[in-house]
């Protein structure tokens, strides 16, 4: 399994790296980046799929969240992904933003808002709820 704490899209799983979602920055007070949204992301209908947008929101909040709780030797899991989809899309440049609504001793809460980068406008919007475990052996 890769690092999921790397920018590196070379160390990130096949599943992420499927997404195409470049990590620009990450820390456990922010995650902001991007995807190229494109014809592997569209359904038959020619909209991008909301599975894509569900995956960016549990990866980029998964990603803060675990940057956050590092020091303590522990890393976050998803426990709820509720991801609305505002807007359909066709593809472009989507802007990615995650940053944490509350930070607990066991369990934190991120906002993941994804935007069209040429309209402005956002196309998804999701809250993931984490829970704090420690780190493998």
């Amino acid at each position: 399994m890769g690092n999921p704490l790397s920018t590196n899209l070379n160390d990130m799983s096949a599943f992420l790296q499927a997404t195409g979602f470049v990590i620009e920055e990450q820390s456990g007070a922010q995650v902001s980046g991007y995807v190229e949204l494109g014809a592997d992301h569209l359904t038959p209908w020619g909209v991008v799929h909301g599975g894509v947008y569900a995956t960016i929101v549990e990866s980029a909040g998964s990603i803060g969240a675990s940057a956050a709780v590092r020091d303590k030797g522990q890393f976050a899991v998803g426990l709820h992904n509720s991801t609305d989809f505002l807007r359909s899309s066709t593809g472009g440049r989507a802007r990615v933003l995650a940053e944490p609504i509350q930070q607990g001793r066991t369990q934190q809460l991120w906002l993941v808002t994804i935007t069209d980068e040429t309209r402005g406008k956002a196309l998804a919007r999701g809250q993931l709820r984490l829970q704090n475990v420690p780190l493998p052996d």
